[in-house]
């Protein structure tokens, strides 16, 4: 039997006592709850007078979306919903004229910071829908279904581009390769963690050095404010965070600097509202879902128009933003909105290719559920492996769309621009990560084959999806063997060839990319010394004839 983490052994207890709720609601407690004398309530969607059931879960009186049985969505204290509260007049529960209310449904937000896995807010009917990160939600998915329940995405909320990130405070780490012997402070099977894990696998350390590097996860209780504190310390030499304790981390802590962050790997992390299959899959909800959808949209666009205003929304109904604007000011918690973007209509347009280009939500679901599975952060570990597409409903978001086709061309535009003036000045500066690629080519030759055009497609173009802003460094790399002049030509000549097929057939941007051939001037590995990596000379010179992708700064 496969040893559980005690993260799956805790999803694993909350799914059984999940189902045991469920059961003693199915078997009476719901009679009991929904018996007692409820006040009239006016309904801000109608204006009808109506009971309110007295139901405090998701199964309240009336049709779903009404007054007594409001679509209720658990969201925890974050401002990428700021949006949802604008929408719903500034409130936890939808009032009259609000944005909500013009699209016909009454949504309730529940806060819960204590984040209950999904079984538990579906089995106990404590919400119909709740917000997930992209990679969180890839984790979690399987372990829905092994609890008997399902759920699909509706609507991608906010993409972080800044709002995760790597810091260290020894000024001597500034690239992930830097990371090697140090420890790294974070929460496990989070999106810090998954977020550290892909750099990892993508940068130029060899095994043994990525090994050297010392996760050391702080205990969940303490969240992601323990993990600043470790950093604050000095008990830890970096640290993976988001918002607002990441802003916080960099302000507190002495020499704090970010060495890699979603502001260059802008998508990789996404957060969503995933709703109940039992519901969503109910015909009689469709227009429900399809106004939440819609009043959430519209409320990005309000937010977007006063941020002040969603400075309020935070504060006045979540305590968590009240006490931080205590300490810090409102301009704190407003600041904190450039660093990341309430995805619009046009922005899911954009992340889930129905505009054309790659669908990054997908990517990104598919690429987490093996890090997570890799990591053992799954209840069952050998759960089957669920197509990305089966975790998406995309019917609300493809109708808008159909609605507003301005939406459509506007998301189908680049979301980032680039220079060669600016790709000059990023040249200059350290790589954030190197990925090395063992691109093969025929002795002698630069022309890619086949096999070459595979590599590249599987191994560089997903780090350059993921890295939407950033510019590029291609260099072609060789071993010590052979004529030095030879293998200078030869290595930038391969290096053209990589970028040459990147710019035409992935039609990235040509002034993303610097091409550099080093021939056998950077050496990944020391040929006179394998051993201190673990390798033999072959596999050490093998190492060193390879095609690079550094990651430069970001652009605008």
């Amino acid at each position: 039997m496969a040893k559980l983490t005690p993260l799956a052994k805790g999803l694993i207890a909350l799914t059984i006592l999940s189902i045991t709720a469920a059961a003693a609601w199915q078997l009476g407690l719901k009679d009991i709850v929904l018996s007692g004398d409820a006040d009239p309530v006016t309904d801000p969607v109608t204006g009808n007078t109506t009971s309110s059931g007295g139901s405090s879960g998701s199964s309240g009186s009336g049709a779903l979306g009404s007054v007594g049985n409001p679509l209720k969505v658990s969201i925890v204290s974050f401002h990428g919903y700021a949006p949802a509260l604008v929408a719903n007049g500034n409130s936890l529960t939808t009032q009259a004229g609000s944005l909500f209310a013009q699209k016909g449904v009454n949504v309730e937000f529940i806060i819960q910071d204590d984040i209950p896995p999904l079984p538990t807010i579906f089995g106990s009917d404590t919400a119909h829908c709740a917000w997930r990160t992209s990679d969180f939600w890839a984790q979690e998915h399987p372990n829905l279904r092994n609890a008997g329940y399902d759920a699909k995405a509706v609507m991608v909320v906010d993409n972080t581009q800044g709002a995760d990130a790597v810091i260290a405070r020894d000024p001597s780490v500034q690239s992930i390769e830097d990371l090697a012997g140090k420890s790294v402070a974070l929460l496990e099977f989070t999106p810090s963690h998954g977020m550290l894990i892909d750099a990892i696998d993508n940068s130029s350390l060899s095994k043994r050095k990525k090994d050297s590097i010392k996760m050391k996860f702080i205990n969940v209780d303490e969240g992601t404010a323990g993990v600043g504190a470790a950093l604050t310390a000095g008990a830890v030499d970096a640290a993976v965070l988001w918002d607002p304790d990441l802003a916080l981390a960099v302000k507190n802590t002495p020499g704090a600097h970010v060495i890699y962050s979603t502001a260059t790997a802008t998508n990789l992390i996404y957060d969503v509202i995933v709703c109940d299959s039992r519901h969503l899959d109910n015909p009689a909800n469709e227009a429900v879902f399809e106004g939440f959808v819609g009043g959430w949209m519209a409320g990005v666009d309000a937010a977007e128009a006063d941020p002040d205003n969603a400075v309020r929304a935070l504060t006045e109904n979540e305590e968590f933003f009240k006490l931080l604007a205590g300490d810090e000011g409102d301009a704190f918690v407003k600041n904190l909105f450039s660093s990341l973007v309430w995805t619009g209509l046009e922005d899911n347009a954009r992340i889930l290719g129905l505009a054309g280009g790659t669908n990054h939500y997908e990517r990104v679901y598919k690429r987490f559920d093996g890090i997570y599975r890799g990591a053992g952060a799954l209840a069952n570990p050998n759960s089957p492996v669920i197509n990305p597409q089966n975790s998406f409903d995309y019917r609300f978001i493809n109708r808008l769309l159909a609605a507003a086709p301005s939406a459509q061309t506007e998301a189908a535009k680049p979301e980032f621009t680039f220079s060669e003036k600016d790709r000059d000045v990023a040249a200059t500066s350290e790589a954030l990560l190197t990925k090395p690629v063992t691109v093969n080519f025929k002795t002698g030759s630069a022309d890619l084959t086949k096999r070459a055009q595979q590599t590249i497609d599987e191994e560089m173009v997903p780090l350059i999806e993921n890295n939407g802003s950033a510019y590029f460094e291609v260099s072609g790399n060789t071993d010590s063997t052979g004529s030095r002049g030879t293998n200078m030509r030869l290595s930038k000549q391969r290096a053209e060839a990589a970028v040459s097929y990147l710019v035409n057939e992935w039609e990235f941007k040509a002034e993303r990319f610097v091409v550099v051939g080093n021939g056998p001037d950077k050496p990944l590995c020391d040929e006179k010394n394998p051993d201190s990596e673990g390798l033999t000379l072959e596999e050490c010179q093998a190492a060193n004839r390879s095609t690079r992708l550094a990651i430069l700064s970001a652009g605008n």
